[in-house]
């Protein structure tokens, strides 16, 4: 590829790299569908490229090709080697065996049965090593070394974006009155080859890149001026789940993307149902993220009649992410509110509170004695319309109930609604905190060896939801004069944890605290 003196490869370079770029040899020219129930609901005209068509259902098949396409005979021979938990092991795989060249893919030990198995079913070698993902790069990193091996990295290398950039051509050949185009971003390669395609061809067109709000790396490095490290980064839609985004693709990003914005599990979760309603696809969280931003991006600016395309990058999806899906997308469209509400504890009040409702659907009640006196119950109601709620909650508390609004309550959402009737039936001084495990055997048992035997487990959570990090909420039985120390093995432990001890839910539901 051309480079001028300072070493920066231009647009009209990255235009000539895609045009040049052996991608086709394995990829295919994915569709571009209308979504009809949305484009009426949102009043505009959406469209979805559907790069989980792709034979490794996922965009990655298109950057991994062009660079594996481009080496060498003496290269060729030597091997190629990756690092990935899913889409990029599988991309990488596949391109390498259809050119007959050896590959070896690092994977971490946590990765799920499912993703190996697809490594391997295209010809890729796999190699089970480290906790997490950075572990599993330096191990690739130190073998491609020593066996001579080249590294295919995931998104960070000019003819990896240039490969991911040949779905902007085909957006623009299927649909050339488009206003804008949402894109995920992870590591941002292809946000860059998208972004520097469209606006050396048809700079008229508007790049949206959209982040998780719990892995925004794009946007800490917009911030910052320059990519840096996020501090923690959550798993959820763990194909853009990345925690510093490329030297290279910021370059890009920086230069040619629109704006950004950034969106929530639930959210995601919204989407997710929106494309199976909508064209039947599954698509993993991470491949529901542009359409999660469209819909915010719409809401927010107000958008009307135009033409908005987004890039479905991928639907590997773990099967049992859905049940977490399923539970949470009507809290991301908004079409569902949880409330605590405090109702008197006699006969009929169950009766007079849901003729309060007014015939509105009950999603969810769960409630248990407690005393004589008052009754606190945990309700879900369905929302005809987004704005709904506050109307539910004027209209139960001119009742004179006690209303708490839970919807955007987090522990509420993972723990809570599943245990109610905990109260314990004495006063205890105890501390409540949320815990991430990583989803890997002996995690618990690290936990409880770490801890040690030096204070009481009072409350113990756990509900897996089929993401990598299991979520966990305990209580322990702990006076002021030991926190500190408690909070010390907490660091010890190296797990994420946060105190929850003044979560407004816990204390309706689940502790004495005042």
């Amino acid at each position: 590829m051309k480079q001028q003196n300072n070493n920066k490869l231009t647009g009209a370079d990255y235009l000539k790299a895609t045009l040049c770029s052996a991608v086709y040899d394995v990829a295919e020219v994915t569709p571009l569908e209308k979504m009809e129930k949305i484009s009426t609901r949102l009043k505009n005209q959406i469209f979805v490229k559907r790069e989980d068509r792709q034979l490794v259902h996922s965009f990655k098949i298109r950057g991994a090709q062009a660079m594996i396409a481009s080496l060498n005979e003496d290269e060729r021979k030597c091997g190629v080697i990756a690092a990935s938990a899913g889409n990029h092991a599988q991309g990488v795989a596949f391109s390498a065996t259809k050119l007959g060249i050896n590959s070896l893919i690092v994977m971490p030990l946590t990765t799920a049965d499912i993703k190996v198995e697809a490594v391997k079913s295209f010809g890729g070698e796999v190699l089970l090593y480290g906790a997490n993902f950075d572990e599993a790069k330096a191990k690739a990193m130190e073998l491609a070394k020593e066996q001579k091996r080249i590294f295919i990295p995931p998104f960070d290398h000019p003819l990896v974006i240039a490969g991911q950039g040949s779905i902007a051509m085909e957006l623009l050949q299927q649909n050339a009155k488009l206003d804008r185009i949402f894109v995920p971003v992870g590591g941002g390669g292809l946000a860059a080859g998208v972004a520097v395609l469209i606006k050396q061809i048809m700079p008229s067109i508007k790049i949206i890149a959209v982040e998780p709000a719990d892995a925004a790396c794009l946007k800490a490095a917009l911030d910052a001026g320059k990519p840096v490290d996020l501090s923690r980064v959550g798993l959820f839609a763990e194909g853009v789940a990345v925690k510093r985004i490329g030297e290279e693709t910021f370059r890009l990003c920086q230069q040619y993307i629109d704006d950004i914005i950034t969106v929530d599990s639930d959210e995601i979760c919204a989407a997710v149902k929106d494309l199976f309603d909508d064209v039947r696809a599954i698509a993993e969280p991470s491949g529901a993220v542009a359409l999660a931003g469209l819909k915010k991006y719409v809401e927010q600016h107000n958008i009307c009649g135009e033409n908005l395309a987004h890039i479905l990058s991928g639907a590997n999806l773990n099967f049992h992410n859905l049940r977490y899906v399923s539970e949470r997308c009507e809290l991301g469209e908004k079409r569902e509110v949880l409330l605590a509400v405090t109702i008197p504890e006699k006969k009929g009040s169950f009766l007079t509170f849901c003729q309060l409702l007014g015939g509105r659907s009950v999603t969810e009640f769960n409630y248990r004695y407690h005393d004589d006196k008052s009754a606190c119950i945990f309700v879900g109601i369905k929302m005809s319309q987004s704005n709904e709620k506050d109307e539910i909650i004027q209209e139960l508390s001119a009742t004179g109930y006690s209303v708490v609004d839970l919807t955007e309550d987090e522990m509420a959402k993972l723990h809570v609604r599943y245990m109610i009737g905990g109260k314990p039936c004495k006063p205890i001084q105890e501390q409540v905190y949320s815990f991430e495990f990583p989803e890997s055997q002996g995690a618990l048992l690290k936990f409880l060896q770490t801890l040690g035997t030096n204070w009481n487990i009072s409350m113990f959570h756990y509900r897996s939801h089929g993401t990598d990090y299991g979520r966990v909420l305990a209580a322990f039985e702990i006076d002021e004069t030991t926190l500190n120390q408690f909070n010390q093995h907490l660091t010890e432990l190296g797990y994420g944890f946060h105190n929850e001890t003044h979560n407004p839910s816990l204390k309706l539901f689940l502790t004495n605290q005042s």
